[in-house]
């Protein structure tokens, strides 16, 4: 454990430590930065067990929900592996235990300002304490950093590096004063920093070693740009952990060529750090002294204009790249600040489905909100961004923004859903209470429908339907029709999951009506799709049909193509079921074009499965053996239980067709444990059927294959 004060250089230190010893940890690190002293939250542990186990392979529903369980399946993971785990910035003894690996063949380097003498006397740490550079190495750094100049008035750079209290990040802002000053005298520059100091320390008195470094901060403000200087000051309202170009210029309100030379200012002055390309952030010493400037120079008013314009930049952001990847789903995202009303679909009314907050910013984005080119750029750019948009959304809900928490949790509602379920935990969990906060029963609604859908996606039925029903009592009580309809087909989801199939089927017909009531030709389509699956599981595999065909002439209309490739999915899933294996191939093909042009892991491994279920039909036993393993590895990555469960049956049933006994019931028996961890009755009875059909044809018997049966859609 590396402990002193801030600026000692202790990052620098264990990183630099990290890297010479990474060959004595052949399993890898693990970094976070615990943000102990920022301005406004030091790192939840629980939110930075989730980033190590997505670092260790873990995706979806494999990182647990619960965070005692999460810190159990951390130590699990780095059990019996060589890792060196880096907790850098910690704050406290209970924010670093949890993140404390439980096997000793692990090491863990912690930082922070706190001696953190807990972890010394119960968990065995040693500390090495970080103070200020002895003399001698303070002005070889100076030496080094200012060049010949230091060497020709060695007791002025000595003078120097004392007024700095010999603390690394003070030397360096100071070298680089002195380096764009090369007219002005060392011992002159002394004197101006002694000045400034004994005019600091009338306010600052006690002796704290950081004073020093405050003043050299001050010293190296007054010699900015007076532009630059009000992008300093303004970025102390940045809550994320790092930003880039054009969030630096909708605080300011400039363009962002403008934002980018004062950028380039401000890290010459090592005031701002890019720890990559286009990407920058502030020591959290150096925000907290641009925070306490802002506070004096820029007025509670043009803080909040800058807070706005930023919230409304990347509401914009997410907004623009949500559009390029889903663009039948426009309607149902909020409305952005200053944006005109977005266009219904046909016979679709504008009235947004997932929030109706309305856009009341008179503060536009003054930048391009992202690069949304195509799809692929847009979703880049929302995987770049999500640590940053998460950041955003916690700040706004607990801040004086509410209501961009639930807008922006609402936006990204899609592509939360496609996998990032823990973030999905997070976003709507932040924008429920920021509802709460603003007494926004709409606002509150929406949320808890959709947490009641990412805790279905996790097979978590009963808090699912808990939240649902919530969110069902708040719709009702708000009049708002288009909510009631997604929640219900929701609902009619979880019954369908736990087997309460006409409790389903009455959901998605209410959903149904509802939907035709406000138009909303999208909601149909899917809840269509959803109503098909039911059907098909009562085995009326006509009306099912009828069901997915509707869907899909819809789906054509609207030009949903997420909807459609799912609806392909599970139309070719009742033809398999009616014997008509070439047009279920067909459509399954078609949807697996359709999901990879798409980027849409989740919905590619479902029509593998399928495609792996005709071929098991067709007797084409290694070809199906193939694509379940494929639909496996794809649903490892997106953490979808339920078609893990269903990919390992259809793995066991074609590793049965053929031959391969014993590996088959391996893969049933797998089966089986996901489906009673998530409550799946129907792949539970098909893991056991596969298992005693595994042991029969072992002994000589033979019996007949089931199919596949395809997952509903979240709405």
């Amino acid at each position: 454990m590396i402990s002193g004060t801030a600026g000692a250089g202790k990052t620098a230190l264990a990183v630099h430590w990290a890297h010479r010893a990474r060959d004595r940890f052949p399993d890898g690190q693990l970094y976070v930065d615990l943000r102990g002293y920022d301005l406004d939250r030091p790192m939840p542990w629980a939110d930075a067990l989730t980033g190590f186990l997505r670092a260790l392979g873990l995706r979806g529903a494999h990182i647990p929900l619960d965070p005692d369980e999460r810190a159990g399946r951390y130590r699990t993971e780095t059990a019996g592996r060589r890792m060196l785990v880096v907790l850098d910035n910690a704050l406290s003894v209970e924010q670093v235990r949890p993140l404390l690996p439980g096997s000793p063949s692990c090491a863990v380097l912690v930082t922070s300002r706190d001696r953190l003498a807990g972890l010394v006397a119960l968990n065995g740490a040693r500390r090495l304490g970080l103070g200020p550079l002895p003399p001698g190495e303070a002005v070889a750094l100076l030496g080094l950093l200012v060049g010949e100049r230091a060497g020709t008035d060695p007791a002025a750079c000595a003078a120097l590096a004392e007024q700095c209290a010999r603390l690394p990040l003070a030397l360096r802002v100071v070298a680089e004063l002195a380096v764009s000053r090369p007219g002005v005298a060392l011992r002159e520059l002394v004197a101006e920093l002694g000045d400034l100091r004994r005019r600091l320390d009338l306010l600052d008195v006690g002796g704290d070693p950081r004073a020093a470094v405050r003043t050299v901060f001050s010293w190296s403000y007054r010699q900015l740009p007076v532009a630059a200087a009000r992008v300093f000051r303004l970025l102390s309202l940045h809550p994320g952990p790092d930003f880039g170009v054009p969030a630096t210029a909708a605080l300011t309100g400039e363009s962002e060529e403008d934002a980018a030379r004062a950028l380039d200012v401000l890290t010459r002055a090592h005031l701002v750090r890019s720890p990559r390309p286009g990407r920058f952030a502030l020591h959290d010493l150096l925000r907290a002294y641009a925070d306490g400037l802002s506070h004096g120079h820029d007025g509670e008013d043009s803080r909040r204009r800058a807070r706005t314009r930023l919230f409304d930049q990347c509401l914009a952001g997410a907004t623009a790249a949500m559009d390029q990847l889903y663009p039948a789903e426009r309607h149902h995202r909020p409305p952005t600040p200053g944006s005109p009303p977005t266009p219904a679909t046909p016979a679709t009314s504008p009235t947004p489905a997932t929030s109706p907050t309305p856009a009341t910013s008179p503060t536009p984005a003054t930048s391009p909100p992202a690069p949304v080119r195509d799809a692929a750029a847009a979703r880049a750019w929302l995987d770049a961004e999500l640590p940053v948009l998460g950041s955003l959304c916690a700040a706004a809900a607990d801040g004086p923004l509410p209501e961009q928490a639930v807008r922006l949790a609402a936006v990204l509602y899609r592509h939360l859903d496609g996998g990032r379920h823990a973030e999905g935990l997070s976003f709507h969990s932040h924008a429920l209470r920021a509802a709460e906060r603003a007494g926004d029963l709409a606002g509150q609604a929406h949320a808890l429908t959709n947490l009641g859908a990412v805790h279905w996606r996790l097979g978590e039925h009963r808090s699912a339907e808990e939240h649902l029903r919530r969110a069902l009592d708040l719709h009702e009580r708000t009049d708002d029709l288009a909510g009631q309809a997604r929640t219900l087909s929701n609902l009619g989801n979880v019954h369908w999951r736990v087997g309460r199939h006409a409790s389903a089927a009455d959901c998605q017909r209410r959903a149904l009506t509802l939907y035709e009531r406000v138009g909303d030709q999208v909601g149909r389509a899917r809840t269509l799709t959803n109503l098909g699956n039911v059907c098909l599981r009562q085995g009326e595999l006509d009306t099912a049909a009828t069901h997915q065909r509707g869907a899909l002439a819809l789906q054509e209309m609207t030009g949903d193509r997420v909807g459609r490739a799912r609806t392909l999915v599970f139309l070719g899933t009742v033809r398999l079921r009616q014997g008509r294996t070439e047009d279920a191939a067909r459509h399954l093909h078609q949807a697996l074009g359709l999901f990879r042009e798409l980027g849409h892991h989740g919905g590619e491994a479902y029509a593998l499965t399928g495609l792996g279920d005709v071929c098991l039909r067709q007797g084409r036993y290694d070809l199906a053996a193939e694509h379940h393993r494929r639909a496996l590895r794809l649903f490892g990555a997106t953490g979808e239980r339920y078609g893990e469960a269903a990919a390992l049956n259809g793995l066991g049933e074609a590793l049965c067709g053929a031959g391969r006994y014993a590996e088959a019931l391996t893969r049933h028996v797998g089966a089986g444990a996901v489906a009673i961890a998530t409550g799946e009755r129907d792949e539970q009875a098909r893991a056991r059927a596969g298992a005693v059909r595994a042991r029969v044809q072992a002994a000589g018997g033979d019996t007949s294959v089931p199919v596949f049966t395809p997952p509903q859609i979240s709405n």
